[in-house]
């Protein structure tokens, strides 16, 4: 047998064994790598570690369409040691989880407008920071006139969940008053008479609600962080409207809804191709109340804004190879940096600073 012969043999007897090996071993290997994995994430809170500052965590970046990438909209903002979730849409408690960002330390929940997608991942939410979190008060949800009433839904869908969890694991780890949330309506000005109010103002961050252009899906709002100089903006989902150019004035970063229109129509022709006649014109429908990355580059500019981000990505990009097709012509017409936002991307925008650090956390 040649030498050569002999090295082929003896590196396949070596695989064998190690396949068998792997095999004999599989229920201790598999029980060490879960303790590992364990180890590494049960606890994880990166929000200690940051610096002083306002930091934005992209935990959904999608829409209402099915994407495997993407979870519903979802922003988290981190104000100094301060957690605040900007709409709640399907999957995004699981990033930001995944993120190292505990739903347990949420101080309130934001909402933009009332459409299904940017509400209906809330469950989770309310659940980990009340179970996890021992909260004693029911969860703070900020929104426009009508809150009340989407929080008073969740309680009652999860009313039985919640009697359960009492019944199951004591008072004493879920306490009954901390379950579920509680709606914090805020009222805009008149039309005509201002587009913004003060949420809340304490101990250096100012949250300041906007009115946007969503019609016919009324009330509809952005929001403005600002906090020790640095500030975030987040559009909600709008067209084109001025309110949200003066809103986001010289902001750091702006959070801007986008649909491309070219790539949307493609839907539509298959929908109706495939006799699917609803779909084709919800897909013509959606058109005329979104921003196409073109108009938010524009907004951006217009604003003075930073870096400009785009979520709520219509229609789901399946690689990043799609991305100058979604992005059309927007660099004409910003020419700072524009980023096609993902599930997993944070921003730090330290305090004293003008720096705009990102990184990914999954």
């Amino acid at each position: 047998m040649s030498r050569t012969r002999k090295v082929v043999w003896s590196l396949l007897g070596a695989a064998v064994l190690l396949g068998a090996a792997a095999w004999v071993f599989q229920k201790p290997i598999s029980v060490r790598v879960l303790e590992q994995v364990a180890r590494k994430n049960v606890g994880r809170n990166i929000i200690p570690d940051l610096p002083d500052g306002l930091h934005l965590a992209l935990c959904g970046t999608g829409s209402p369409f099915p994407d495997p990438t993407r979870a519903g909209p979802c922003s988290a903002i981190i104000a100094g040691d301060r957690l605040f979730i900007v709409d709640t849409g399907e999957g995004s408690a699981r990033t930001l989880g995944y993120m190292g960002i505990p739903a347990a330390k949420i101080e309130a929940i934001l909402l933009t407008h009332f459409h299904s997608d940017h509400i209906d991942g809330m469950g989770p939410f309310l659940l980990q920071r009340w179970g996890v979190g021992t909260a004693q008060t029911p969860t703070p949800v900020y929104g426009p006139t009508g809150v009340d009433r989407v929080v008073s839904g969740f309680r009652a869908a999860y009313a039985l969940d919640f009697g359960y969890r009492v019944a199951h694991h004591t008072e004493k780890i879920m306490p009954p008053g901390g379950s579920g949330g509680k709606g914090m309506p805020f009222a805009l000005p008149a039309v005509g008479q201002g587009d913004s109010v003060v949420v809340l103002d304490d101990k250096g961050l100012k949250i300041t609600a906007f009115r946007v252009d969503h019609l016919p899906i009324e009330p509809a709002v952005g929001y403005r962080f600002d906090y020790k100089g640095r500030s975030v903006v987040i559009s909600g989902d709008t067209k084109v409207a001025a309110s949200l150019v003066a809103a986001a004035k010289d902001t750091d970063i702006l959070v801007h809804e986008a649909l491309q229109p070219n790539l949307v129509k493609i839907l539509e022709t298959q929908f109706a191709d495939h006799q699917m006649n609803n779909m084709a014109q919800v897909m013509h429908d959606i058109l005329n109340y979104h921003t196409t990355p073109e108009e938010a580059a524009q907004q951006a500019t217009k604003a003075g804004a930073r870096q400009l981000v785009l979520n709520h990505i219509v229609p789901p990009l399946p690689l990043r190879y799609a991305y100058p097709a979604f992005l059309g012509d927007a660099a004409k017409y910003y020419d700072k940096p524009i980023t096609v936002g993902e599930d997993g991307m944070f921003f730090s925008l330290p305090a004293g600073s003008t720096a705009i650090n990102t990184q990914r956390l999954y």
